[in-house]
């Protein structure tokens, strides 16, 4: 024990490593839109679900040296019968700080772990919006970041090419 601060004494002979931080500094809607075009035609009981379907996008843009912001893009529709029932676009953002981690691993803590934090509230934005808009609110199941990821940089990889058998 420190006898200065009551604390643990200092370990010698060691480099203390800086603790890899992540913090979210802000969050905020970028852009929103929610359509009930066919309203109230689209709201009469039927006894057909309607189809749904949801994109998810993941962006980001360094702000710092240790700030980036991060876009979650949720855009998706409803549709019934070749009727659109409802459609929504979500742009929603975060500026987090990031320190103390390595380079290698920043912007796969920027691709997954940023848009897991803000997927709750932006889910949430979505289930208010149907549920306004006259319908059950949509409560999206959760995404698989990491996924999403390892899909973005399969995209972007090049193709190996060809073994040459000579």
């Amino acid at each position: 024990m420190s006898a200065t601060n009551g604390g643990p004494a200092p370990q010698t002979g060691m480099a203390q490593m800086p603790m890899p931080q992540i913090g979210v500094l802000t969050q905020y809607v970028k852009d929103f839109s929610f359509e009930n075009p066919n309203a109230p035609r689209s709201m009469a009981p039927s006894t057909q679900q309607p189809a749904i379907n949801v994109n998810v996008g993941v962006d980001a843009a360094p702000l710092t040296e240790t700030d980036v912001e991060v876009t979650l893009r949720l855009d998706g529709k409803a549709e019934s019968q070749g009727m659109l029932i409802f459609g929504f676009e979500l742009l929603y953002c975060g500026v987090f700080r990031i320190v103390n981690i390595p380079a290698d691993s920043v912007q796969p803590m920027v691709m997954i772990e940023c848009p897991r934090l803000l997927f709750p509230f932006a889910r949430e934005i979505i289930a208010t919006a149907t549920r306004n808009g006259g319908f059950p609110p949509l409560l999206l199941e959760p995404i698989d970041f990491a996924g999403l990821y390892r899909q973005r940089l399969a995209a972007t990889q090049p193709a190996a090419p060809p073994l040459n058998p000579s």
